[in-house]
């Protein structure tokens, strides 16, 4: 029995790039050394897709479920049995239902242990809503199946890692929509995410302001001196290194961001922004706080560029390491729990302390 990590993949929706970067992704032969992939979709439609591409030696390995996975083949659980009509560069009803279904089966598979991870790729966050999915987008609808309290968007790269208090929600609502404490909680798995995920031993995260200037010392809005400061405090006497909060254009342009190991961001725009500016091409979105591993690459469907073979996969490849390196990161940790309740000895938590003990 093998124990590579299976990797549960959402084809997104199918009129736009998803099934595009996950195959330029797959028909790459080393990532197979790495996990064993699961493509929750149909072979007709990745069919449809290949032929665009001129992908005409990949193949999947179709499976009835994930316990069938060849460790050593990109596979495949078709979802669905009817025939359905494909509209590249069109958002429309099918594009959203079946990327629903994609993401629901393979959520299923996620909550009940069939795979150690999920990447999704892009949905269009409107023609995916029904009468099953309310949801803003996939953060909300994971944290649901998950059963977590609070989760948290983190854009993550080499260069930056960024989460925001609020997520996909109007600006209009930003402000009334920020707490202390809220902010507590985001700083909070921020600072667990970076030790148990990241394996970062004493995180350092900087807080941005929400106004012009970080409101000039009260002059542009109260929101620093009433909440942001304070809550900055708060987590601080909790043990979590953060300093702040920061006026969010200097902080960038001067690269302050990278004396941090992240950035707590107030709103949306404001994190996401700079992170794509930065880390366009090799961004990650990853759900922290979830009791499961769930990444994605940081565009959106790319309906513009659908069909044309344009589509670059390696945000895609990277969401798909970064889900591998951390699984492999919370079961070693797991591993050495384990370790210490056999033995009585010390956890080891960090990396380094790993390397140096095995010199």
């Amino acid at each position: 029995m093998s124990n590579k990590i299976k990797v549960g993949i959402s084809i997104g929706d199918i009129n736009g790039i998803g099934l595009e970067v996950i195959l330029k992704t797959l028909a790459e032969s080393k990532i197979l050394d790495y996990c064993t992939p699961i493509v929750y979709g149909h072979t007709k439609v990745a069919s449809f897709h290949r032929k665009a591409l001129r992908l005409s030696e990949f193949m999947f390995n179709v499976i009835p479920n994930a316990e069938a996975a060849a460790a050593h083949k990109p596979n495949m659980i078709n979802c669905w049995e009817e025939d359905i009509k494909i509209d590249l560069g069109t958002a429309n009803e099918t594009g959203g239902k079946y990327a629903f279904i994609s993401l629901q089966k393979a959520t299923d598979d996620l909550v009940r242990g069939a795979i150690d991870a999920l990447v999704t790729a892009p949905i269009n966050k409107n023609n995916i809503q029904s009468a099953d999915f309310k949801f803003p987008g996939h953060t909300e609808y994971l944290q649901e199946r998950s059963g977590s309290n609070d989760v948290l968007m983190f854009l993550v790269s080499d260069l930056l890692r960024v989460g925001v208090v609020t997520g996909h929600i109007p600006v209009t609502d930003v402000a009334k929509s920020i707490t202390k404490e809220k902010i507590v909680k985001k700083l909070q798995l921020i600072n667990e995410s970076l030790k148990k995920d990241f394996w970062i031993e004493k995180p350092k995260i900087a807080v941005l302001g929400l106004n012009p200037h970080a409101s000039d010392n009260g002059l542009l809005g109260n929101e620093e001196a009433e909440i942001i400061a304070p809550a900055i405090q708060e987590a601080f006497d909790k043990g979590i290194i953060n300093f702040g909060p920061y006026p969010a254009d200097g902080f960038f342009g001067n690269g302050t961001y990278k004396q941090f190991d992240a950035v707590l961001a107030m709103y949306h725009d404001q994190g996401l922004i700079p992170f794509k500016t930065i880390a366009f091409e090799t961004g990650v979105n990853y759900t922290a706080g979830l009791k499961f591993v769930r990444t994605s690459p940081d565009h959106g469907t790319g309906y513009d560029i659908a069909g044309k073979n344009l589509a670059d996969p390696t945000s895609f490849m990277e969401a798909l390491f970064a889900a591998i390196h951390i699984v492999k990161n919370r079961r070693e940790q797991e591993a050495m729990l384990r370790n210490q309740l056999k033995t009585g000895g010390k956890i080891i938590e960090t990396a380094t302390d790993v390397k140096d003990d095995a010199n």
